[in-house]
C-alpha cells in the first residue's frame, strides 16, 4: 500500500527555514528518521516544502484559469513536507509516523492519505 503522509504547515514554518541551533537539531533528528525509514524499505520519496508565500495557485473554472500569488491563508490547510511511503497497511503507517519527530517547533500535525492504486480502478 503506498501512503502520501503530509507534514501540515505552522505559522512557523510559513516564516521559512531559519538555521538555529533547534532548527538544526530538528533537521538532524528527521534526517536520522529518514535514514531508518530508507533503511526499512518504506521512505520512496520525499521533501520539505517552501512557504506558500513562494508559491502560486491556479483556479479553474470551466476554460479559464487565473493565477493566486502566494501566501495563502489558513495556515493549518496548507503542507510543510511530504513522504511516499510504501508499507503493508495504514496501521504500519501510523506506527512509523508515531516514531517521528516532531517536524515543526510547537505543536503539528501529520496527515496519512492512502494513494489510488491501480486495482481501485478495475
Amino acid at each position: 500500500m503506498r501512503v502520501m503522509v503530509l507534514v501540515k504547515a505552522t505559522e512557523d514554518s510559513e516564516k521559512g527555514f531559519f538555521p538555529t541551533p533547534e532548527t538544526l537539531a530538528m533537521m538532524e533528528a528527521m534526517g536520522r528518521f529518514n535514514d531508518e525509514l530508507v533503511k526499512a524499505g518504506v521512505m520512496k520519496a520525499g521533501d520539505g516544502l517552501r512557504p506558500s508565500s513562494e508559491g502560486k495557485r491556479v483556479a479553474f473554472d470551466g476554460p479559464g484559469r487565473t493565477v493566486v500569488d502566494g501566501p495563502f491563508p489558513q495556515t493549518r490547510e496548507l503542507v510543510a513536507g511530504f513522504w511516499l511511503w510504501e508499507v503493508k497497511d495504514m496501521d504500519e503507517a501510523v506506527a512509523w509516523v508515531k516514531r517521528c519527530p516532531n517536524p515543526m517547533p510547537g505543536p503539528s500535525e501529520i496527515e496519512i492519505r492512502p494513494l489510488y492504486e491501480e486495482a481501485d480502478f478495475a
